[in-house]
């Protein structure tokens, strides 16, 4: 008999048979898809080792999704091939609440061959196919998908490249190569994959909870200068119930959907005659700016900055002297030449600001210095990236930059951090968490960051510290840092809690030392400052988009393009009821007449589109009282409320912020 063999579950060593597979040790538990072993996840066959520490990994929590999902793009993949055999393979990793799947193909796939594509899918499901991991050689592997050009170049970058490579890691790492196979239940080989893994012990798991949900042209490892592949993208979750939810939450997604509300509102548009990502505002969303504008300079005032200004272009040099090129330099707009000098559009406002504080001598009394201003700027994104007001070439930021001492910095974070998130209160935003993005800490990635070990440990403990110190949840990010510190970004959560990262706070001490930036310290000394960056709405665009879609453009009434819109039961009751705007207007209410020619149902109805907050209607009653009658977003009504008491109510709705 073979020896036993011990393994740790749950903190519990137990003894068991050799041979026996991670499976073995959760058999009847049908939620456990995977297991962990040694902090490693493995398919429920792999075979344990004494002194394994196993863990069950069950298919609704976040590791159990992605296998179910990157199982579900294979079963996608073996679909297609069956329908078409010529097709190539490309990648195909699981996504958030997805997956997808690159195929080289002659023709790209319409929305009725993704319909006949899931009937594929569930006739492989309902076979029950097994996919076994099996390890091979890259000689071995290049033979058996010789006629797989996609995966033989990723054998080829095995360890390298591959991991840099979009979804990539997903097929092969810096270990031994391996191909799943699918077999059906009489052992017949059905389909074989180049993967990582791990996978679902068999495809009946998956049920019919999945679905394909478009296409699209996808370059082969996300680079313009290879082939175009066509992307197929779907979804799959563990329960029928739990699709439903995710169409659902689509569904109410699409129609908070920025863009669209943009047009019906008459809020923005994106002219294509100026170009991808390049938005504007028409008068009404321009009122909404405004408001978002003039709320944040106030702010900043009364938190004891100062407003600056500064030029949309300058020579390059300044941004090799900050250091952004070439660490940035993708992000930025190629050099112009201006009387034999290079020029760049600014992608950023700290270099400037930088000179700001440079124009003279600077003591210690004058710090904490901050300085901020809207400044507009310009960032060479990726068209496959652009999308609305939430990612765009050109927009305004409200950014700030505090100049401080070591000592400082700490209570300057905090400050700044109390700022940001009492602003996304007063805009009706207050689900959110911190995330912490770090240094990357392996050695091979440290040349995409500036400065030694030790002013990164100190900058991300200050920010760490008052992080936690705030008592919200933070959520750590490493490697996401910025090249020249550490930063916290606020992650706010929407009306159907999508998360959106809002608000960020860095610490930098590299322009600092690059600018030659000091003061006078208290004993004569001069001192090099720690400049702290911050950005309150982040991009005002973005902000506003992200508004636009919580709030399914039905804006609070302090932001409301229009407050009150006034609407006679008829055009006798026009005077009366345009003396009682006017005196709101006097107020500083945004209002208007509806005095067409359109009977008083269709006023109703369009004032309904429109998502005024407060509809105003007069007729003989009301007039012949000094009142007038109220009609609410929610269709609810107020009838014979006296004119006082109207223009009070609305009054009060805006000066509190109210959610009306």
């Amino acid at each position: 008999m073979p020896a036993d063999i011990t393994v740790v579950i749950a903190g519990s060593e137990r003894s068991v048979a050799a041979g026996t597979t991670a499976g073995d040790l959760f058999e009847g538990d049908k939620a456990v898809v995977v297991a962990r072993v040694g902090g490693e996840l493995r398919d429920l066959a792999h075979v344990l080792a004494d002194g394994d520490v196993v863990e069950p990994v069950t298919v609704d929590s976040e590791d159990g999704l992605a296998v179910l999902r990157h199982s579900a793009a294979h079963v996608l993949a073996q679909a297609v091939q069956e329908v078409n055999p010529k097709a190539r393979l490309g990648i195909g990793p699981p996504i958030r609440d997805g997956f997808y799947y690159d195929f080289d193909v002659e023709e790209p796939f319409t929305p009725e061959d993704l319909k006949a594509l899931e009937k594929v899918m569930q006739r492989i499901i309902n076979e029950g196919q097994t996919f076994s991991r099996r390890p091979v050689s890259d000689d071995a592997a290049r033979a058996e998908l010789a006629d797989e050009p996609y995966k033989l170049e990723l054998i080829g970058l095995k360890g390298g490249a591959a991991e840099a490579a979009e979804g990539a890691s997903a097929e092969v790492g810096a270990g031994e190569l391996t191909i799943y196979d699918n077999h059906r239940r009489d052992g017949e080989l059905a389909w074989r994959d180049l993967c990582r893994g791990p996978h679902l012990p068999n495809t009946k798991i998956l049920g019919n909870a999945f679905k394909l949900m478009r296409s699209a042209a996808a370059y082969w490892r996300g680079s313009e200068k290879n082939p175009q592949l066509q992307r197929v993208y779907g979804t799959a979750w563990p329960t029928k119930d739990d699709l439903k939810a995710y169409l659902d939450r689509l569904a109410e997604a699409e129609k908070r959907d920025h863009r669209r509300l943009g047009s019906e509102l008459d809020l923005f548009s994106f002219p294509e005659e100026l170009g991808s990502g390049l938005p504007v505002f028409h008068p009404k969303g321009g009122v909404i700016k405004r408001e978002m504008e003039d709320y944040v300079r106030r702010r900043h005032i009364e938190e004891g900055f100062e407003y600056v200004g500064t030029p949309h272009i300058s020579k390059e040099q300044l941004f090799h002297t900050s250091g952004h090129l070439p660490y940035y330099e993708e992000g930025m707009f190629a050099a112009f030449d201006v009387d034999g000098t290079d020029y760049r559009l600014k992608a950023m406002n700290c270099p400037m600001h930088n000179l700001i504080y440079r124009s003279r001598g600077r003591s210690y009394r004058e710090l904490p210095l901050r300085l901020f201003e809207f400044g507009h700027v310009y960032r060479n994104e990726k068209s496959g990236v652009v999308h609305g007001l939430t990612r765009v070439r050109g927009f305004a930021q409200d950014d700030s930059h505090s100049y401080v001492t070591a000592e400082q910095a700490p209570g300057e974070v905090k400050h700044l951090l109390d700022f940001v998130l009492s602003l996304l209160r007063d805009f009706g935003m207050d689900d959110y968490y911190l995330e912490l993005s770090t240094r990357e800490t392996e050695g091979e990635k440290k040349d995409k960051f500036i400065g030694s070990d030790e002013q990164w440990e100190l900058a991300t403990e200050v920010l760490r510290d008052v992080a936690t110190e705030s008592g919200l949840e933070l959520v750590m990010d490493p490697g996401g840092a910025a090249y020249y510190g550490p930063k916290i970004s606020v992650q706010a959560r929407d009306a159907i809690g999508r998360t959106w990262q809002m608000s960020t706070i860095q610490y930098d001490f590299n322009q600092p030392e690059r600018f030659g930036l000091e003061y006078q310290a208290a004993d004569g000394s001069r001192q090099q400052p720690v400049m702290i960056h911050s950005a309150k709405f982040g991009s005002i665009e973005r902000f506003l988009g992200v508004l636009t879609e919580h709030y399914a453009g039905a804006f609070p009434v302090w932001l409301s393009p229009v407050q009150v819109l006034g609407i006679p039961v008829a055009e006798e009751y026009n005077d009366y009821l345009s003396g009682v705007l006017d005196r709101l207007k006097e107020k500083g209410i945004r209002v208007e007449l509806d005095a067409s020619d359109d009977r008083f149902p269709k006023k109703i109805r369009n004032a309904s589109k429109s998502k005024v907050p407060f509809v105003l209607i007069a007729g003989e009653d009301d007039r012949a009282a000094g009142a007038v009658s109220f009609r609410y977003r929610d269709g609810s009504q107020k009838n014979g409320v006296p004119v006082e008491d109207a223009i009070a109510e609305v009054v009060t709705a805006v000066e509190t912020r109210a959610q009306v």
